[in-house]
Formats: C-alpha cells, sequence, structure tokens
C-alpha cells in the first residue's frame, strides 16, 4: 500500500476515534462524582454556558432548582435544570409556552397546554395525557395535578351587518388529572371564567382556588376565592377578594393547616401607567382563617415586588419577589423567608434576567436551603457540539501537517 494511502487511513481511524471520544469524553468530565447527591437546595444560581447540553442529551437527574432565563444560544425564555448533584442542563420550551411545573420529587417536569411530561432523570419527554390544560398545583403526594381547562370557542362569527353571533368566552372547569394515566375528573367548585391559582391543605383534606368568576372580573382583575373538598367538589365557604388581593400561591395554606396566606398590594390596579408603576406597588401577605375565610392576624410586609408564595420556613412564609427594575433584564429573582416584621432573609438568588424559580416540594417541605453554589460546567455540551469541535481541530492537524509535506518537498 502507497504510504501516502496508509497516511489516509490512519487520518480517518484517528477522526472516528476522536469523534467517538468527543462525544463520550464531555459527559464523563461533567459528571460529579459525589457519593450522594445532595438533598438541599444551593443559596445561588449562575447562567448556563451558551454551549450548555440539554436534559435530552445529557440528563442530570432529579432537579433542585429550575429556572427560566434567555440568557442560553436560544435566545428566548428557556428553562435551565439545576440537578442535586449540582450539573446544569437547558430545558427548551417553544415560543409562546408557559413556565411548567416541578414534580414534588424534581423527578418530572409538566409542560403546560402540550399533555407532556419531561423525564429529568432519563431526559425522555412522554405525551401522556390531552393537551390544553393549564397546570396549576401538583397534589401533596405527587400524584395528581390540578388543572384548568378552557371551554372557550376558538372563533368569533358574525353577521352580514358584521354584528357578533357568539360569545366566545365560556366558564372554564377545573379538573384533577393523573399526569401519567390521563385520567381526569371535573371539580364542581362553581363557575369561574378561569383559574389563576390553587393550593392544597397540608393534609390534602381540602383545596383552595381562586380566579375571575365572569368575562367583567376578568378585565377588572376580581377574584374570588373557593374552598372545597377535592373528593366531591362541595364548596365549604367562599370570599370575594377584589381587586387587590389574591390567592398567594401553591403553598398558601400554611403547614400547620390554620391560615391561608393572600398576597394583597396597594396602588395602581388595571390603570398602571406601566411596568414600572406596577413593579413599584407595596404588599403585604394577609391570612384569612381556613376554616371560617375571616381575615386573621397581623399582615406582613414583603420587601420588593411579590409573585408567589412557594414554602414555609417554620412559621415565616417563603415568597418569590423580584427587585423593581422595569428592564426585566436588570430585575433581579429571589426566594427570600420574610418574618413577622417585614424582615427578610434571602435563601436563594439568581442573575439578573431570570424571570422564575422553581424549586420542588419535597425540598421546601423540609425547608433544605443553603446549599452549595454549584457553577456550569463547560463539559455539558451536546454530542454534536462536541464532534464538530473535534473535526474541527483535527482538519486544522491535517492541513497543517500537509503543509508542512509541502514545504518540506519544496526544499
Amino acid at each position: 500500500m502507497p504510504t501516502h494511502r496508509a497516511q489516509t487511513v490512519a487520518y480517518f481511524a484517528a477522526a472516528a476515534v476522536l469523534v467517538v471520544a468527543a462525544t463520550q469524553v464531555p459527559g464523563r468530565l461533567a459528571a460529579r462524582h459525589d457519593p450522594a447527591p445532595a438533598e438541599i437546595v444551593p443559596s445561588q444560581v449562575q447562567n448556563p454556558w451558551l454551549w450548555q447540553a440539554t436534559v435530552g442529551q445529557h440528563p442530570v437527574g432529579p432537579a433542585s432548582v429550575l429556572f427560566f432565563t434567555a440568557h442560553t444560544r436560544y435566545l428566548e425564555s428557556t428553562g435551565v435544570v439545576v440537578g442535586r448533584d449540582g450539573g446544569y442542563r437547558l430545558l427548551p420550551i417553544s415560543v409562546g409556552e408557559g413556565h411548567g411545573l416541578l414534580s414534588p420529587d424534581g423527578r418530572w417536569y409538566l409542560r403546560p397546554g402540550t399533555g407532556s411530561l419531561v423525564d429529568l432523570r432519563s431526559g425522555d419527554e412522554r405525551r401522556t395525557h390531552r393537551p390544553g390544560l393549564h397546570p396549576l398545583t401538583w397534589s401533596p403526594d405527587g400524584r395528581s395535578v390540578v388543572v384548568s381547562r378552557s371551554n372557550d370557542d376558538q372563533v368569533i362569527t358574525y353577521g352580514p351587518d358584521d354584528q357578533q353571533l357568539n360569545d366566545p368566552a365560556r366558564p372554564d372547569d377545573l379538573l384533577i388529572v393523573n399526569p401519567w394515566s390521563g385520567a381526569e375528573r371535573v371539580l364542581p367548585v362553581g363557575v369561574f371564567d378561569s383559574h389563576s391559582a390553587a393550593a392544597w391543605s397540608p393534609d390534602g383534606s381540602q383545596l383552595a382556588t381562586s380566579g375571575p368568576v365572569d368575562p367583567a372580573a376578568q378585565l377588572a382583575e376580581r377574584e374570588r376565592l373557593v374552598v372545597a373538598d377535592p373528593v366531591t367538589g362541595a364548596v365549604r365557604w367562599q370570599v370575594e377578594l377584589g381587586d387587590r388581593r389574591r390567592l398567594a400561591g401553591r403553598a398558601a395554606w400554611s403547614t400547620d393547616g390554620r391560615r391561608i396566606a393572600l398576597l394583597t398590594h396597594d396602588g395602581c390596579t388595571t390603570g398602571c401607567a406601566d411596568i414600572a408603576e406596577t413593579l413599584r406597588r407595596p404588599w403585604r401577605i394577609e391570612f384569612l382563617d381556613a376554616a371560617t375565610g375571616r381575615p386573621m392576624g397581623a399582615p406582613v410586609p414583603v420587601p420588593g415586588s411579590a409573585t408567589e408564595l412557594v414554602s414555609w420556613r417554620g412559621g415565616d412564609p417563603v415568597v418569590e419577589r423580584q427587585s423593581p427594575e422595569a428592564d426585566d433584564e436588570k430585575r433581579r429573582t429571589a426566594l427570600a423567608a420574610i418574618s413577622a416584621d417585614g424582615r427578610e432573609q434571602v435563601l436563594l438568588t439568581a442573575p439578573t434576567g431570570v424571570s422564575d424559580l422553581e424549586v420542588p416540594g419535597d425540598l421546601l417541605g423540609r425547608a433544605a436551603f443553603g446549599g452549595p453554589d454549584p457553577r456550569p460546567s463547560p463539559f455539558a455540551a451536546p454530542p454534536w457540539l462536541a464532534a464538530a469541535l473535534a473535526v474541527t481541530v483535527l482538519l486544522a492537524v491535517l492541513l497543517l501537517m500537509r503543509w508542512r509535506r509541502r514545504r518540506a518537498r519544496l526544499r
């Protein structure tokens, strides 16, 4: 065999070995080798590398934190999963797709509206239930999800004189869905134009839900709160929240089962001049007696702009709150425990531009905050990128060797 032909075969063999190594080695280098994953929430998360692998390319296992940011190679809102071993992976979402929910054990991500579940341990995504459902909260045991289903008509029809012939707005349904089997049942908790939030009691025996009851209330941002039996849907009590109060979120029910938290603001309602005025509104947490719906206790002032009550730390609520910058690229999101006098202890911080922070329910329930701050590994790259870089390096080496041989012949 001619020498140059043998060299060509050797080059191609080297290229194959390099490509295979490039697709396998980065994942091994990115893997953490701790004896056991840390069952604790880090105190800070970082922006991922632009070439960070997705959960489907290099699964990272159950999440300790999930956040959403546009500071990725997709240049739009993207989920970023921080595994319990400290690894970072991207969770791409479609344009216009909302933010979904982590299961209480951190293993599953429920996509809103698509009918899909993402297994963060394997990276697989499966269509398991009907699309068009808006998830509100997982049940405490992690076996089902409370969802809202829109019944609005998709098309408005008009007559020959341009008169509207149909009303597309119809009350939404509240359902409890098994996201793996697709089994669902309707909870007849009353008429709601839409549902904005839901919260389970700690023992799972009661369910609180809120939302506007008709299109006029939807426009005016007036909501009603209903506490019902999650099996029969029988309403135990209800109160009108108006346009300045709302159910505080998925963890609105206190851990002792005695109180239900509301987020209340002062200032503008539907007539805010801009986003800056909206974010400057002062917020506080108010409480209702879970047995009667009557106000109880003193309100707790919240620093910053509160978005949701996500957990409890002892008797103190833990809220997700944002700084008041009008530019969302400069705004900061954090989780903070708020004491009765309004003092806060920041538990988890994120870079500017992060729009949401999700922590699994099992870690929230143990108030497992204060973990180390893992950094994303630059080696956790998609296999195609590693292979492309390997081929590029190999071609550069081959070109250099060819140039050196040509130069030697000329001499």
